[in-house]
């Protein structure tokens, strides 16, 4: 489990069927690992309504809740208290790096699918930033030194209002990345460092973004009715074209959360049970 696989735009990306992994130990024990290493599985054949990844939640453990609820809905709403709740482009970010600790995994199920547009894109943060790390070290340096406030204030599941600082990259005590803590979304207009460092800052930054956005890096998919998109948030970033809005709604992904507690917590008794069982 500690050897990860990276990628870029060559992708080859992992499937499994949502039944197997729901009803066979050796299947959901293969989904986790792949989730581990590669950063990112899509299940296939679920239902295509709401509920499905309460189902899996209870699969794996429990989801975890957010102040958007312990699931969230991601469509077009007239009062939209959320860029994901538009029909516009979503640039790569990961998700909630303005809680002090953001969740770890993702579940994304696509219940409706648009005709035209809504393609969805993925990026492998920790391979980007490896690249990052050996063609500027410094820009690297700076990234994961420099602390970033982020803020999201509304109310959705309740009232909120939060706030914390984050690194772009977090590293372990050998520099390795070990979470990628990046979106613009709800980056705040607070910014107290040294103005000497805030060109540098923001150079390292269009540099790490430009990585990105690049060609040889990014991976881009349509999600299916059915489909169940789950990736590690603390490693790969997502982001989404546009797509056109409607009289009715026309595309409607469910979202939720878990943590990697929760995961390789599951992982590991999953792994008991199919060695006892050879």
């Amino acid at each position: 489990l500690s050897e990860r696989q990276y990628w870029g735009s060559d992708l080859q990306l992992p499937k499994m069927p949502f039944e197997e992994i729901m009803y066979s130990d050796e299947s959901a024990y293969k989904w986790l690992c792949t989730l581990k290493k590669v950063g990112i599985v899509l299940l296939t054949g679920a239902a295509a309504r709401q509920g499905e990844l309460v189902k899996l939640g209870h699969r794996i453990g429990f989801l975890r809740l957010t102040f958007y609820g312990p699931t969230w809905q991601v469509q077009d709403k007239a009062d939209a208290n959320n860029v994901a709740y538009t029909t516009g482009k979503l640039c790569f970010h990961t998700d909630y790096p303005v809680l002090q600790h953001p969740p770890g995994v993702q579940f994304l199920h696509c219940i409706k699918q648009t005709a035209a547009g809504g393609e969805s894109g993925v990026v492998d943060g920790f391979h980007v930033s490896n690249k990052l790390k050996k063609q500027n070290p410094q820009a690297y340096q700076i990234l994961s030194s420099t602390a970033v406030d982020y803020t999201d204030v509304g109310a959705d599941y309740c009232d909120f209002a939060v706030q914390c600082k984050q690194r772009i990259i977090d590293v372990d005590s050998r520099g390795q990345a070990v979470r990628i803590n990046y979106n613009n979304a709800t980056r705040d207009t607070v910014f107290d460092i040294p103005a000497e460092k805030v060109r540098p800052f923001y150079a390292a930054l269009k540099e790490f973004d430009d990585l990105l956005n690049s060609a040889e890096h990014k991976f881009t998919y349509k999600l299916k009715p059915g489909d169940i998109v789950t990736f590690d948030n603390w490693r790969v970033l997502h982001g989404r074209q546009s797509y056109q809005s409607g009289s009715e709604v026309t595309r409607h992904l469910e979202g939720a959360y878990a943590d990697w507690d929760v995961v390789m917590s599951r992982l590991r008794l999953l792994r008991k049970r199919v060695l006892n069982r050879d």
